[in-house]
């Protein structure tokens, strides 16, 4: 039986892009180009007419740009939206207002890297196909911790220093992974987080969470220590590991070959949070298509670790989870607004 095709509206300004989106996108048997939209107005009108099953969309656009558009769009429209961008911060406060993933734009000089995008694209418009759109306010309004909740420093002192935790995430993630840590209080255990995302916006991202969370939050580097108070994001388009160093628990991030289709992995990370820190480590797999970081977390598990997956309303594609969950690798499944707290119970009964 042959595949329903996926209607995909683009969304760009530019004349040249949109022809080589159009006609690429065509090609694709399980794609159809419903139509194209010039600017964000020119969208608003179409959208209603040709009810797309997934937008690809510019974010500097003229006029209404790409964020206000999804503001405006998402809550009447909850279709999913593929973000094509420049390495610009924008394209994060465009996943905060409810985009599902976003692609970079390519270098138009350069065939492999038209080519290369294309290959992620098509493969992110079908994920997109499967995503739950969530509201931008939806995960923000819901958590409270009490202030009691949030001051380790008086009920853990230093029992928590050798207490690692190892976030791993790919689509819907990058939210999903700020619900978490802004949460969390500025003395809390050392972490270690493996997203999805190509190199140069890893950098961004995580200087992002800087400036939001009470955490320290950087782009990893090799010797890193993993310390109370910092977390640390795998670097795009290289593997991030745990490794003993004297005394300390450090990182190891380093070029090599993809895992599960992905640099970086989670399972990389997990496999080595599980190998090293064992039942001192706490593991949590949230939203994401595909089954990276499942093994790694059961195996986590296997040697003593407590392990949360995000529950299926609360992700954008419940696949990751649910295939770590289904594994055995997971000891509670919960809502992305309800971990911090988990967390910060765990840590007061170890």
């Amino acid at each position: 039986m042959q595949q329903k095709q996926l209607k995909v509206l683009v969304v760009d300004d530019s004349i040249l892009f949109r022809k080589v989106m159009i006609d690429r996108l065509s090609k694709e048997p399980n794609i159809k180009v419903v139509g194209y939209a010039f600017n964000a107005f020119d969208a608003k009108r179409k959208i209603p007419l040709l009810n797309p099953d997934v937008i690809t969309l510019d974010v500097e656009m003229p006029g209404l740009n790409g964020i206000d558009f999804l503001k405006q769009l998402i809550p009447k429209h909850p279709i999913p939206v593929i973000l094509v961008s420049s390495l610009n911060l924008t394209v994060f406060e465009a996943l905060s207002a409810g985009a599902v993933d976003f692609v970079k734009k390519p270098d138009m000089s350069k065939q492999h890297a038209i080519n290369g995008f294309f290959v992620e694209l098509i493969r992110k418009i079908s994920i997109a196909s499967h995503a739950h759109v969530r509201l931008p306010s939806a995960a923000q309004n819901k958590v409270h911790i009490s202030p009691i909740n949030r001051n380790l420093s008086n009920i853990l002192p230093n029992k928590l220093n050798d207490t690692v935790v190892a976030i791993g995430a790919s689509t819907g993630g990058t939210e999903a992974t700020l619900a978490i840590l802004k949460e969390l209080p500025a003395d809390f255990p050392g972490i270690v987080i493996t997203q999805h995302m190509p190199p140069g916006f890893t950098k961004m991202y995580a200087e992002r969470l800087n400036r939001i969370c009470k955490m320290q939050v950087k782009e990893a580097q090799t010797g890193d220590i993993i310390t109370r108070g910092q977390a640390l994001l795998a670097p795009g388009d290289m593997q991030m590991k745990v490794v003993k160093t004297g005394a300390n628990y450090t990182v190891q991030c380093m070029h090599g070959e993809k895992v599960n289709g992905h640099q970086p992995s989670v399972d990389v990370l997990f496999h080595s949070v599980a190998e090293v820190i064992k039942q001192n480590a706490i593991g949590v797999i949230l939203t994401g298509m595909g089954h990276d970081g499942a093994a790694g977390l059961l195996a986590m598990r296997n040697n003593g670790a407590y392990t949360i997956g995000q529950s299926k309303e609360s992700c954008v594609v419940y696949g990751m989870p649910m295939v770590a969950y289904n594994l055995g690798g997971v000891c509670i499944q919960a809502p992305c607004e309800q971990i911090p707290n988990i967390l910060l119970q765990k840590l007061r009964e170890k």
